[in-house]
C-alpha cells in the first residue's frame, strides 16, 4: 500500500489550496492508500473551531474534516512550533490531532512514499 502525506501550509478560504488538499486525501484513502495529513504554518489555521467561511462568500470545506475517520485517515498530525507561533493550542481544533514537533514531522515525512503540499 502506498503511503501518501499531504502537508497543509496554507490559510484557508483565500484560496482553493486546502479544499484541494482535503479532496485529494479523501479520493486517495478511498482507492486504499494509507494517507496521512499534516498541517503547519498558517495551514494549522484550517482545523480552527467555528469558522463561519459563508460570512466571506466561501463555501465551508472545513467541516469535511470530521469526515477523516470515515475513510480511515487517522494519521493527522499537527506541528508544535506552529501552534505556538499563532498562540493555539490543540484544544481549539475541530479535530483529534497528534502534535509532533519539527524532528518528528521530518520522519514522518521521510516515511511517505508521496509528499504533496498545498
Amino acid at each position: 500500500m502506498k503511503k501518501l502525506c499531504i502537508v497543509f501550509r496554507r490559510a484557508p478560504h483565500g484560496t482553493a489550496h486546502g479544499r484541494e488538499g482535503l479532496d485529494l486525501a479523501l479520493l486517495s484513502a478511498s482507492f486504499e492508500q494509507e494517507v496521512s495529513l499534516i498541517f503547519m504554518d498558517e495551514g494549522v489555521l484550517n482545523l480552527l473551531k467555528q469558522q463561519q467561511p459563508e460570512l466571506i462568500g466561501a463555501k465551508d470545506y472545513i467541516a469535511t474534516f470530521k469526515a477523516l475517520p470515515l475513510y480511515d485517515v487517522e494519521t493527522v498530525l499537527v506541528c508544535k512550533q506552529s501552534l505556538a507561533e499563532l498562540g493555539l493550542s490543540a484544544g481549539l481544533l475541530s479535530i483529534p490531532v497528534t502534535v509532533f514537533n519539527h524532528e518528528q514531522i521530518a520522519g514522518h515525512l521521510a516515511q511517505a512514499d508521496e509528499v504533496l503540499v498545498f
